[in-house]
């Protein structure tokens, strides 16, 4: 019997908060494949650090601290040295380099998951100098992989353009399909009338999301509830922004949700936002997994004009484009969809269909052959 073969994720970041991972692991595995995650916190207070292939490592400082790269350097590096794998898959441009070194030593296949364009993302418009840096190291270590796995067309076409390369493989971020077990009733959980509306952010709280926009919009919405789901630097700010507005009571921040119960919170929700600001190019092309969760759940949704989202959301009829990101125009549409009850019903039964199709099963089957 041959030996089974193994794999080695890398990722900056809490690989069981991060669906795509998640996801990928789980293929990996039903394939017969050995898979060994190492990731790494420096957000949650607690989280189980080994847990079935997974390690995870807690980073303390800022991001984009020396001390922290220091320390995320020196235990990936030790970490990959007992780690003897057959495909190595580099989930951010952060852990590319020293990944890429591991794979090349092992004489093994590497993938480079370019899951954002990481030169422009929203977080570093104003750092110049981080973009350079990271500029040059991804112009370095790109051309290295086998694939570089790209979340939407849009995004492999400019990477295809900007870096002369021709390996790039779409794998768009897809949650796998499921129905929810026992999906969370907002309204009893916080004690509201029956007839409240509940709107949904779930992911990373940053800079760029909507968050904000939503909350400005919350004021002209009385009926409406906000649920927020998911951690990040900018929560702090966030409740400060809703205590402002006096719209506290109605913001619910519920922090992060693990992977495996995610859907029940998100299937309790009324409508799903994607507000993405068009603050940088990765922001511009984006496809968040956060929209496929919410087709997935059955909700409609409601995004910015975005290239790659407005496609999804006409193409398959599951919600609404916000066509101008102020307050006013967002608190109409949200209206719109609220009292329109048999258009909501009608993106809700569209989004069933949709899921049949935009789920990770379907996707990962297109390209499975290519990687292993």
């Amino acid at each position: 019997m041959p030996q089974s073969k193994t794999a080695c994720i890398t990722f900056l970041g809490n690989p069981n908060l991060d669906s795509r991972l998640v996801n990928l692991s789980r293929s990996l595995r039903n394939e017969g494949i050995n898979v060994k995650v190492i990731g790494f916190d420096w957000q949650s207070e607690n989280f189980e650090s080994i847990k079935n292939g997974v390690s995870i490592f807690k980073l303390d400082k800022q991001k984009f601290s020396l001390i922290f790269y220091f320390n995320f350097v020196k235990i990936l590096f030790s970490k990959l040295t007992k780690i003897h794998a057959d495909y190595y898959f580099a989930e951010d441009i952060y852990v590319l380099p020293i990944t890429y070194l591991f794979s090349k030593l092992r004489k093994a296949r590497l993938y480079y998951n370019s899951r954002e364009l990481y030169s422009h993302i929203g977080g570093l418009r104003k750092k110049k100098k981080a973009q350079w840096l990271i500029s040059i190291v991804e112009k370095i270590f790109i051309k290295k992989p086998a694939y570089v796995l790209t979340t939407g067309e849009m995004d492999a076409t400019y990477l295809e353009k900007i870096y002369n390369i021709t390996n790039t493989l779409v794998l768009r971020n897809l949650p796998s399909y499921k129905k929810p077990a026992n999906i969370i009733n907002y309204r009893k959980l916080f004690n509201l009338p029956e007839n409240r509306k509940i709107i949904l952010y779930q992911g990373v709280l940053l800079e760029g999301r909507g968050i904000s926009l939503t909350l400005k919009a919350l004021v002209q919405l009385p009926d409406v509830d906000f649920v927020i789901l998911g951690e990040g630097v900018y929560r702090n700010k966030y409740e400060e922004k809703a205590k402002k507005l006096n719209v506290q009571n109605r913001t619910h921040f519920l922090g992060a949700i693990k992977h495996e119960n995610l859907i029940n919170y998100t299937a309790g929700a009324d409508i799903g936002l994607a507000l993405i600001e068009n603050i940088s190019l990765s922001y511009y092309y984006a496809l968040p997994n956060k929209l496929f969760e919410y087709i997935i759940a059955q909700i409609p949704v409601l995004v910015t004009e975005l290239p790659q989202m407005e496609e999804i959301v006409n193409k398959y009829e599951v919600g609404e484009v916000l066509l101008n990101d102020t307050a006013n125009e967002l608190s109409k549409v949200l209206t719109k969809m609220i009292i329109q009850k048999d258009l909501l019903q009608k993106y809700k039964e569209n989004c069933k269909i949709a899921a049949k199709e935009l789920n990770w099963e379907v996707e990962f089957s297109k390209v499975k052959n290519l990687l292993l």
